[in-house]
């Protein structure tokens, strides 16, 4: 490991690797999680001191072990740690690393003093696989501690409801602008000439049969009277379309095989029939719509009349 990865490479990825598990661990928002808690700061530079430390230490006790060693050792070390290594050689060196097994032939410094009618135990080396895994548990608890009790960081509950609230926040941002999600209460009055002449389309494809062409009416009732079952104007006309009619009698719901965007350009166009006044028309059904709140093709400004009131004595001189 050190001859492939020596000490100016170690040290820095480690510290990163620390740094990045601190930052994720904290997640102190848009800032480094170090400028806002100081305390991430001084937690950095002791770990970064503990590499240091480890390392200084590693190669003290290096050069203590190859000053002890006799020449023939030091050669077979350096011819061990130089000759090229199969993959299968690699490999058994790697697993003995992360294991420390020890041979049969060593197993006679392994036992233990007592033994059970004749069993004797051996005294192994936890594998450094579970060790290290047991400093990562350390580590995480450290940074686990640190996120959610001393910096209250948000746990699921709290993420998830963040999520959620963002997610709902966006869906009616979406709604705003998504014509097919088009409401009731979003819908307005479509002059443009294009919209006018899809709706005209869409009317003759769907709805001549109950209220003809002209919109005189049939089976259905006249759209060119004043006349509103349901109410009138592009709100109540939208709503009827998508909701269908008086239950048991009135007209079928149209929202599962017409898109809101294409119900809006058919109420407006049969917003422009009113006053058409077509060829027997069907006598008017309903109560007559004043609305007073917006404006439809049919609607006409009030004027107002202004009169002299005369004596009745007067009266025959005004004729």
């Amino acid at each position: 490991m050190k001859k492939y990865f020596p000490v100016y490479v170690r040290v820095p990825v480690l510290f990163a690797l620390f740094f990045l598990a601190l930052e994720y661990g904290i997640d102190s928002g848009e800032q480094p999680a170090f400028m806002e808690y100081p305390i991430v700061l001084v937690l950095l530079f002791l770990f970064l001191f503990a590499l240091i430390a480890v390392e200084i230490v590693a190669a003290a006790t290096d050069k203590v072990m190859n000053r002890l060693m006799t020449e023939e050792e030091r050669a077979e070390k350096v011819r061990l740690e130089n000759r090229p290594f199969t993959e299968s050689e690699f490999y058994k060196k790697v697993m003995k690393k992360l294991t420390r097994t020890k041979g049969i032939d060593e197993e006679g410094t392994l036992l233990l003093d007592h033994d059970y009618d004749g069993i004797k135990e051996l005294d192994n080396e936890l594998p450094p696989w579970w060790v290290y895994l047991f400093y990562a548990t350390i580590v995480f608890a450290v940074v686990y501690m640190a996120r959610f009790h001393m910096f209250n960081g948000d746990n699921q509950t709290a993420e998830f409801d963040k999520e959620m609230l963002a997610a709902q926040l966006a869906v009616e941002e979406y709604k705003k602008t998504a014509p097919d999600m088009l409401t009731v209460d979003q819908v307005v009055f479509l002059d443009d000439a294009a919209d006018l002449a899809a709706g005209k389309a869409l009317f003759e494809t769907n709805c001549v049969v109950c209220h003809r062409a002209d919109g005189g009416g049939g089976i259905g009732p006249n759209l060119t009277d004043d006349h509103w079952i349901l109410g009138g104007g592009i709100k109540n006309v939208f709503n009827t379309i998508m909701e269908g009619g008086r239950d048991g009698k009135g007209m079928v719901a149209w929202k599962g095989s017409i898109k809101p965007s294409d119900i809006a350009k058919i109420a407006s166009y049969v917003l422009t029939l009113q006053g058409t006044n077509p060829a027997d028309a069907k006598d008017a059904e309903g109560e007559i719509w004043v609305d007073k709140t917006e404006a439809t093709p049919a609607e006409t400004p009030a004027v107002e009349v202004a009169t002299d009131s005369v004596p009745v004595t007067d009266i025959d001189a005004v004729n």
